[in-house]
């Protein structure tokens, strides 16, 4: 490697070292999510925060830290070991599929909850896994050892993906564990993640929707909050307490550690952390990637999800069934929805794109000024000739996306053409025949959950949008269909669910499972595999290309732009954007109070929940025995000057995944459970405003009150360890 990017690859590691090791002074309200190895370098401010505990508490590699209580829950949640028989603790929303998944009518969990009173009651929930962090080490040196940051990426990467690939393997086969590498700081840094995965997991406790969804889409996003956001699973492990496939021989697993329950409350000024699995941030992206977001994506989706949202609730208010099949997509496709909206407040209020353009003048008089990173200079001009190049594309894609992608009936178009591929591949008779019915099966789960009234009117509402905003680009197939059918949406939704085969399960499945290659002309021809198969080509064609280009263009450059900020801003104190890896952020119990005045309190009650109580709205209707309980003053040890706490604010960073995340006390004990952020700060995933970012949790006595009471689950306690501050 030529000196020169010798020297910048120096310079590089030690802004990175830097970045990391900075003790810049930050408001009270704590921006950052910090990789927990490094947490030694906040040491002096966590302690002048209120942290009692050693650092090496909450972090170590020898099986005693706080890491190990403390699980990648699913594919994207968080949730917290409460227990020394492998009791985890995450949101409602969180278990929410995969209670869909064990409820029907007549064992409507969403309704009436469910509460196992022993353990050989608990549910096994097929495909669920929850994932430990034993250890993280940064593997920078190996992965980018005599890698020139200017190389091209297609180079790069190439060298990159070969070296991950070896040390993975290298660290499995020392810890006999799981290695996943990931980049970091746009892949200036990697680090290793040494994992375990237990995929026998159970469900042990779930509120009803009266408790756990309370407030829906109301109050989704909000402070107040008034929502009892939280489920109960338990891991098992095999005889060796490994982790083992599902049998009715294993075992309750047996933590390294679990969280102990703090169950004297907190008060506002507390030292609090949120520890868990932040999905995604941009902290650091420029203000013309910033503008499409603002400008494209969120408006987009926003006005999509509406239509279809308003289609769904209707149908799921007119029946229980159709509500069974689409409470799970719903709350989905609503919680981006109504994110969104409050991302897009939150970014004008505060005017962020503006402050990042101040910010980008800036860093261009210290580029041009500053000659150490050559390519420094030109960063923010090629960024914005990138953009600017797609940004009409964007703009068509989304709303691909949005509409007719997001039909159901269009969107599993793509199972037919899977049907279709068997043919082309020419495979010998048993294998396609083994092919084709593992296809044939993977339609249950479709069908379980899908109502074809319920789509159709989606795809009217929806098609109805797409034309009008998309008049210019469409694929000539749909504009054909649509004059074809007199430019009436609802008569050519009429003729595509009554002659597409994918509205009529059973015959498909027939025609399928006998399925020859001179029939597969009949598949071809089904108008939602042609609706289909039309936009997949019409992107594949005309958006595609350009997008995929545009995205390993403007990888490359954040890369060299996060490295040049970090050059230029050497004494400020860099976290990496979040990417659902293992993070701590800290901050205080804390009021909403983006106008100065405090606006709203720091805590919500049982009592507040009640008075919202309306048996006309089904997102406020409390149910009758906690209305009781109430009444009765029936709250036992859970009681606080006549009321049950329920909700707290604090100033933590947290972000999509941070669902579920222990919130824990200067000690290190579980005082609540994180599920929510407050409206006006939604937007903390592209910026942080101390003033209005407030992450939203469970009070944890109201979660012990509701299970030890209202679910009459008072087992569950005593295999847990709660503390007070008497």
């Amino acid at each position: 490697m030529p000196s020169t990017s010798k020297t910048l690859l120096s310079l590089t590691k030690s802004c990175l070292l830097f970045g990391l090791l900075a003790g810049a002074t930050i408001t009270n309200a704590k921006e950052g999510m910090w990789l927990p190895p490094t947490l030694k370098a906040h040491e002096k401010d966590m302690r002048a925060e209120g942290l009692e505990i050693p650092i090496d508490k909450i972090y170590n590699e020898n099986g005693t830290g706080l890491n190990n209580a403390v699980v990648l829950f699913g594919k994207g949640c968080t949730g917290e070991v409460i227990s020394s028989k492998g009791l985890v603790l995450t949101n409602h929303h969180c278990g929410y599929g995969s209670v869909q998944g064990l409820s029907s009518p007549d064992k409507d969990y969403f309704a009436y909850g469910f509460w196992a009173m022993n353990m050989k009651e608990e549910l096994p929930v097929k495909g669920l896994t929850v994932t430990f962090i034993r250890r993280m080490e940064n593997v920078t040196d190996k992965i980018l050892h005599d890698v020139s940051p200017t190389l091209p990426d297609a180079q790069r990467d190439s060298i990159v993906n070969i070296r991950i690939a070896q040390v993975q393997k290298e660290f499995a086969a020392i810890t006999h564990l799981d290695a996943s590498i990931k980049p970091y700081f746009q892949g200036n840094q990697y680090w290793v993640a040494i994992t375990e995965t237990y995929t026998d997991i159970r469900l042990v406790g779930f509120p009803p929707n009266g408790i756990g969804a309370f407030g829906g889409d109301t109050e989704n996003w909000m402070w107040p909050r008034h929502t009892g956001d939280f489920s109960i699973f338990r891991i098992y492990a095999g005889a060796d307490n490994k982790p083992a496939e599902y049998a009715a021989s294993n075992q309750p697993y047996n933590p390294q550690q679990f969280f102990n329950i703090n169950v004297s409350g907190y008060k506002e000024g507390d030292f609090t952390m949120v520890y868990g699995f932040p999905g995604t941030t941009q902290e650091y992206i420029s203000s013309y990637e910033l503008k499409q977001v603002y400008n494209i994506i969120d408006p987009v989706s926003i006005e999509a999800r509406t239509r279809k949202l308003d289609v769904w609730t209707k149908h799921m208010s007119d029946s229980r069934d159709i509500f069974l099949k689409y409470t799970s997509k719903r709350a989905g496709v609503a919680n981006g929805w109504k994110k969104w909206q409050g991302e897009v407040v939150g970014l004008k209020l505060n005017d962020a794109t503006g402050k990042k353009v101040a910010y980008e003048t800036e860093f261009q008089k210290w580029a041009d000024a500053d000659k150490t990173l050559p390519f420094a200079a030109t960063i923010l001009p090629r960024i914005r000739e990138a953009t600017q190049k797609v940004d009409s594309l964007l703009y068509q894609d989304q709303y691909n996306k949005e509409a007719p992608l997001a039909i159901e009936l269009i969107a599993q178009g793509a199972a037919l053409e899977k049907f279709v591929a068997c043919f082309r591949l020419n495979l010998p008779q048993l294998q396609l025949n083994d092919t084709l019915q593992k296809l044939i099966g993977s339609l249950d789960g479709f069908y379980k959950n899908y109502h074809e009234h319920t789509d159709k009117d989606v795809f009217v509402s929806l098609m109805s949008l797409y034309f009008t905003k998309c008049a210019n680009s469409l694929p000539d197939y749909y504009k054909t269909q649509y004059t074809a059918h007199n430019q009436d949406i609802k008569a050519w939704a009429d003729d595509i669910y009554k002659t597409s085969m994918l509205t009529a399960p059973e015959k498909m499945k027939f025609f399928l499972s006998n399925l020859t290659n001179a029939d597969s002309t009949k598949v071809i021809n089904d108008p939602a595999l042609q609706l289909y198969r039309t936009m997949a080509a019409h992107r594949a064609q005309k958006i595609t290309p350009v997008l995929k280009e545009y995205y390993t263009q403007i990888k490359m450059l954040n890369r060299q732009y996060m490295q040049a900020q970090m050059a230029w801003k050497n004494d400020k104190e860099f976290y990496p954007d979040a990417n659902l890896t293992l993070r701590l952020t800290y901050g205080k119990v804390k009021g909403l109070d983006p106008d100065g005045e405090p606006k709203y309190m720091w805590q919500t009650k049982l009592s507040e929940a009640l008075a919202l109580d309306n048996p006309a709205v089904d997102e406020f209707i409390v149910p009758k025995k906690l209305k009781d309980l109430s009444k009765a003053k029936n709250f036992g040890r859970w009681g606080v000057n006549g009321d049950v706490p329920l909700a707290f604010v604090a100033a933590n960073h947290t972000s999509g995944g941070n669902s579920g995340s222990p919130v824990l006390n200067s000690k290190g004990e579980l005082i609540g459970t994180n599920f929510d952020r407050a409206y006006e700060g939604t937007m903390s995933d592209y910026y942080f405003d101390p003033n209005r970012c407030r992450n939203i949790s469970v009070d944890i006595r109201y979660t012990l009150f509701i299970i030890e009471k209202f679910g009459d689950a008072g087992w569950l306690l005593n295999e847990m360890k709660l503390v007070s501050n008497k």
